[in-house]
């Protein structure tokens, strides 16, 4: 009877208020404790003597995601005490539990048959989304929408301690050209296409072009990550140009595409919408060189729980750039922060002694495991496979792949005369292909603003720019995810990490 009652005097916004907190709580206990886990490894590695073998390599390889997933269970636990229905088996919050889960048990699944994790999650997203399990409204969509930031922020963080100052330094002309020149030929590619096969003005194809152009980070930085840590492409920095280059891309369209929303809809000062960009820039680098200054001297360096408190004040300064700009309407500037401010941390950690095996990187490698299937369970939840028409995805799909492939081409040539190889030239083209996290968010944006001034022609414009934002994620996502991971290996040189026996 008390959860019930509970149930009906709070709102669905506390509720998710609420339950953010304990996750968020437990997240970080759960970061505490395995800080201190790994400094008693001897104590772990007796109990594990005592384990069979396959209970020991079960524990290497999923005890921390299941130990993460348990965690889940109990704030939805949690939850069902305070709240009753409010979160029961029956409400959307249950069945955002339910997709976590089976998004992460179909990325193990999909990993099985040698391809990339992330696949399998944004398919069961799909899958979800389209037998009408899952549809989120209300107060959820934006509690979804804080997911998604908090992912990003868990992606930026580790990041941007990886990036290497004195590559930067070396291919900052490579990393703007690749930043600006491929991207062009891209955006410019994507409005012809569309202005002649899908007949629309030459502002809407340069929308569409904006749109397709930003590639996805939540796709291409773990990929890399993954083949760093096993050494691929480490001898020449390649995952901090692509990561670089990857970042003032999305900065570009993000703040471009605002303007030319703008400009269709008439929404807000022309100034101020050009001003968007150099603002948002602005706000990114001032917060995260002050932020990752704070980092560097606090906590004072023998603080007995150093790691620990490093991972939270990063860590959560980061979350309120991400939400505090959003808040403000400059969105970009969150997750440029975020990637500044890591990195400017980085860097007087290293002057303090931590060199490549950074344990504040590792803590947010093992958040990421929880965030993965978060992430890409809400990309794919956003793809609605009932607005496709045969004719439109046709259209739809040559406007899309024939302005990549010209990007790809247009990479190639950009970096062909460095000092990069063949082979490298082509890996560094295929990074451009995953397209999810910018599509996903601003996919809609166009067709909301046309909704609200009821003009039927834009209405059908803004329709059919959220179907090649769809395309692009199921077609793109999957296809870039393998091509990284099975070319990395055969195209890159392999630098053994000093902490493997291999």
């Amino acid at each position: 009877m008390k959860a019930t009652a509970l149930s009906v005097s709070w709102t669905s916004s506390n509720v998710t208020i609420v339950l953010t907190f304990i996750l968020s709580f437990l997240q970080l206990a759960y970061l505490l404790t395995e800080t201190e886990a790994v400094e008693k490894s001897t104590q772990t590695s007796i109990r594990e003597k005592s384990c069979t073998k396959r209970c020991q390599r079960f524990m290497k390889s999923q005890s921390n995601t299941v130990t993460l997933f348990l965690l889940l269970l109990c704030c939805w636990g949690i939850g069902y005490a305070l709240f009753g229905e409010a979160v029961g088996v029956k409400s959307q919050m249950f069945a955002l539990v339910v997709l976590f889960i089976t998004a992460k048990i179909a990325g193990y699944l999909t990993s099985l048959v040698k391809l990339p994790p992330m696949v399998g999650m944004l398919l069961m997203g799909v899958l979800l989304r389209n037998i009408g399990f899952l549809e989120i409204e209300g107060d959820y969509r934006k509690f979804t929408t804080v997911l998604r930031q908090l992912a990003l922020v868990n992606i930026m963080l580790p990041a941007g301690i990886g990036l290497d100052a004195s590559a930067l330094k070396k291919m900052i002309w490579t990393i703007l050209n690749l930043a600006v020149v491929p991207v062009a030929a891209e955006v410019i590619g994507i409005a012809v296409a569309a202005h002649f096969l899908l007949g629309f003005p030459w502002l809407w194809g340069v929308l569409v072009g904006l749109l397709l152009a930003a590639v996805s980070p939540a796709v291409i930085i773990p990929c890399l990550f993954e083949l760093q840590d096993m050494g691929y492409g480490v001898n020449k920095s390649i995952h901090t140009l692509v990561i670089a280059a990857s970042t003032i891309n999305d900065i570009i369209c993000i703040a471009l595409f605002g303007i030319v929303v703008g400009l269709i809809f008439s929404t807000g000062s022309l100034t101020m919408q050009i001003l968007q960009g150099p603002i948002v820039i602005g706000m990114g680098f001032s917060y995260g060189i002050a932020w990752g200054i704070v980092c560097q001297y606090l906590p004072i360096l023998h603080e007995p729980y150093l790691v620990t408190l490093r991972t939270l004040l990063l860590g959560l300064g980061c979350v309120v750039a991400a939400l505090g700009s959003d808040a403000l309407g400059y969105g970009g500037a969150g997750p440029l922060g975020c990637i500044i401010a890591a990195f400017v941390a980085s860097l007087g950690w290293r002057r303090q002694g931590w060199g490549t095996s950074n344990p504040v990187r590792m803590n947010f490698a093992l958040l990421w495991k929880f965030f993965e299937p978060i992430s890409f369970g809400l990309i794919g939840m956003e793809v609605n496979l009932k607005i496709l028409d045969a004719t439109t995805v046709g259209w739809s799909t040559i406007v899309m792949v024939f302005p990549l492939l010209l990007r790809m081409l247009v990479s190639f040539l950009s970096t062909y005369w460095s000092n990069f190889n063949l082979k490298e030239d082509i890996f560094i083209a295929t990074c451009w292909i995953p397209k999810a996290t910018v599509q996903a968010a601003l996919g809609p944006v166009a067709l909301d603003k046309a909704r609200e001034l009821d003009d039927d022609v834009l209405i059908e414009y803004a329709s059919i720019v959220v179907i090649v934002a769809v395309l692009s994620i199921i077609i793109t996502s999957p296809i870039g995810a393998v091509l990284i991971m099975q070319l990395g290996p055969r195209f890159l040189h392999r630098t053994v990490p000093e902490n493997t026996n291999l």
